[in-house]
């Protein structure tokens, strides 16, 4: 398959050129030439398949025939060997659990594929990779694990000082090996503005092979389309006739992307509910039309404290820039931190299930979207994106009681952080990057 640039300046690619190129060399993001579809009746083969039988599907459509198929095959075998649990937590209600992979964040799912297709490349091209990450949270964690010990390639993360839970923070820079975190004095944005500069010095690039693991490259929104196919097909089994109304916590928009791109494939997808918290550029553009992008506020869900997304270039590439289609398919709705607290407190004391700051958000906009939209009689799953304990501060204020840590969490709380400080000004990651 051939993928183009958003900014549509640059020489079209093919996966593996995409992929290791991250961003593509205009600026823009890689998009593909055509969506693939899904018939009804391979829709209606895949109703009730595994997982991993799904994922491959989807994969072998992207990929169509870079990687053999037998190699693409194991490569989805040894990326989800965890479970994508849909709990009921009320009648017509789901939690889409996915968080049970390494890191405990949906952001496994994309990471690991993205690992193992660059591995897979940089083995083809006797080739050192560099893999260039700015995160908010559970990107670079994801990324971390998902590239540890992966030959040939070597992880750089930039995260912002301080505006990362503590156990994130954890997750992000006791890895070691071949991954190295860099703590930056700014937020989210300027981490992210940063990656791209390094993306846009051409001489660097060359140098070190540098591609991107953020949701900006294509390979890691490709298997968020996987956990869309499988839930749609499964609630649409349990709720013969309808068509399943996602509500996505939202920060950066990839997850939301790789949604509409499962919608867009053909399978059973009803609506889009875009949960926002106070960070709401998006949110604002649903409803008015027009895109202001403001300032990054910190907020409860850090995850989600995105000014400017990237993904949303990919999202009015796929709606042909057309606002009424776009508000067709999604609808927006922004959730403060009271909101949030409140939601995790009322869910716990109702139904006994905790969740995450980022959860809640998109629980809370499923509630508004209902409450403004009587005779709403569809399955809902609200995308959960992260297990409860890694937010543990929220989850004190919120019910006032401390939840248990899973092991895998505590044994990388009680490790020494290793990380290296520098300013948001560009020459000091560039100054970094040039003595690799």
């Amino acid at each position: 398959m051939i993928f183009y640039s958003t900014n549509k300046k640059s020489t079209p690619a093919s996966l593996k050129k995409a992929t290791l190129e991250g961003l593509a060399t205009d600026g823009g993001l890689y998009v593909p030439s055509a969506i693939p579809g899904f018939s009804d009746e391979e829709i209606a083969l895949l109703g009730d398949a595994p997982f991993n039988d799904i994922a491959f599907a989807i994969a072998k459509k992207f990929n169509d025939g870079e990687i053999p198929d037998d190699r693409l095959a194991a490569i989805v075998e040894d990326c989800f060997t965890f479970k994508t649990p849909l709990v009921e937590i009320d009648e017509g209600t789901y939690i889409e659990e996915l968080f049970h992979g390494p890191t405990l964040a949906f952001k496994d799912y994309g990471a690991r594929f993205l690992a193992h297709l660059t591995g897979y490349f940089a083995e083809e091209d006797h080739t050192l990779i560099t893999i260039l990450v700015a995160t908010s949270g559970d990107t670079g964690s994801a990324v971390a694990y998902g590239f540890k010990g992966v030959p040939n390639t070597r992880v750089v993360l930039l995260y912002p000082s301080g505006k990362v839970s503590r156990l994130q923070e954890q997750q992000l820079t006791t890895v070691g090996g071949n991954v190295t975190a860099l703590e930056v004095d700014g937020d989210f944005d300027d981490c992210q503005r940063l990656v791209k500069q390094a993306f846009m010095d051409t001489e660097l690039k060359q140098r070190l092979s540098l591609t991107s693991a953020n949701s900006i490259n294509i390979s890691r929104l490709i298997p968020q389309t996987f956990y869309y196919a499988w839930g749609a097909l499964r609630l649409a089994a349990r709720h013969p006739g309808k068509k399943v109304v996602f509500s996505v916590p939202s920060g950066n928009y990839g997850n939301l992307t790789g949604g509409v791109l499962a919608k867009m494939m053909g399978f059973p997808i009803g609506h889009f509910i875009a949960g926002s918290n106070v960070n709401d550029s998006v949110t604002r553009y649903l409803e008015e039309g027009r895109y202001e992008p403001h300032p990054t506020v910190a907020t409860l869900s850090s995850a989600m404290d995105v000014g400017n997304p990237s993904n949303f270039a990919r999202l009015r590439h796929f709606y042909g820039d057309n606002h009424h289609a776009m508000a067709a398919d999604i609808s927006g709705c922004s959730v403060s931190d009271s909101e949030t607290l409140d939601t995790i407190s009322k869910v716990y004391n109702r139904l006994g299930y905790i969740m995450d700051p980022h959860t809640a958000v998109g629980y809370r906009a499923l509630e508004k979207f209902r409450e403004s939209n009587s005779g709403f009689d569809k399955p809902a799953a609200v995308m959960s994106t992260a297990h409860p304990a890694k937010f543990l501060d929220a989850i004190r204020e919120a019910l006032d009681m401390d939840i248990s840590i899973p092991d895998r969490l505590q044994e990388v709380l009680d490790k020494q952080k290793i990380s290296i400080p520098i300013s948001s000004d560009y020459r000091d990651l560039a100054g970094f990057l040039s003595k690799l």
